[in-house]
């Protein structure tokens, strides 16, 4: 296993930790998708459970740290320069239909910039991390971005209902998390969506940059992101400038 810091080892033992439920969720959510009451309490009570287990691991030994994560909202603690950035499973729409494609996404926000993140499938067991200045993994295994240069060989990720135009193949997945660490690992050349939240994207932003990609300009002081646009340098440009109202 390449060296990682403390930070980041304990982020990974707590997502670990916390997919145990979640992937006993998703099986016990199976039998609720027939009943009368339908699966929606379900679900938004294991967001929850899944989000304090997060939030208890990485307090264990982060103590003063704040936090900014998808249920609970922002936490401020005396440590106002380190903020842990949690959503508990992004993909939730996946996950509420039985659809085994959601994640665990957790980054870390020092001074302003993000400086370590993850994103884990706890289905397919797939781990996306990366870290500033030491390099962007799956499973151990050092990743790179797509290196086509051909917008017509390539495959990108969107998501939403915006009134975005294109001309580009791509796909939606239904989980902001996983498409922006498919393009770390070059799975997708690259990935456009308006209206996310920080904790959609936080963990794939350095996942993606460290893994030689390139990403639009984002406020990291505010929780709501107008928009986010990640590929390869070399089919930024071309990806950007296919894009109406964008």
């Amino acid at each position: 296993m390449n060296s990682i810091s403390a930070n980041l080892n304990i982020m990974i033992k707590a997502a670990e930790k916390a997919s145990k439920v979640l992937i006993r969720d998703f099986g016990e959510l199976e039998k609720l998708q027939v009943s009368l009451k339908g699966p929606s309490d379900f679900v938004t009570n294991s967001d929850k459970k899944v989000e304090k287990i997060i939030i208890d691991e990485l307090s264990k030994s982060r103590k003063k740290f704040s936090i900014l994560s998808e249920e609970i909202g922002e936490v401020k603690n005396s440590d106002k320069e380190n903020y842990w950035i949690i959503d508990p499973i992004d993909g939730t729409t996946n996950f509420l239909h039985g659809v085994p494609h959601f994640s665990i996404s957790i980054a870390l926000k020092t001074k302003e910039e993000i400086v370590s993140g993850l994103i884990f499938d706890p289905i397919k067991n797939e781990m996306f991390y990366a870290e500033k200045n030491n390099g962007a993994y799956f499973n151990n295994k050092r990743i790179r971005v797509s290196k086509k240069k051909n917008l017509n060989e390539c495959l990108f990720a969107t998501g939403g209902k915006d009134n975005i135009v294109y001309k580009l193949n791509t796909r939606k997945s239904g989980s902001a998390a996983l498409d922006m660490a498919y393009v770390g690992a070059g799975r997708y050349d690259g990935y456009f969506q308006k209206n996310l939240n920080i904790w959609d994207i936080a963990a794939g932003i350095i996942i993606v940059k460290e893994a030689g990609g390139k990403i639009n300009d984002i406020d990291y002081s505010s929780s709501e992101v107008v928009k986010v646009l990640v590929g390869s340098n070399s089919i930024y440009e071309k990806m950007s400038e296919s894009l109406i109202n964008f």
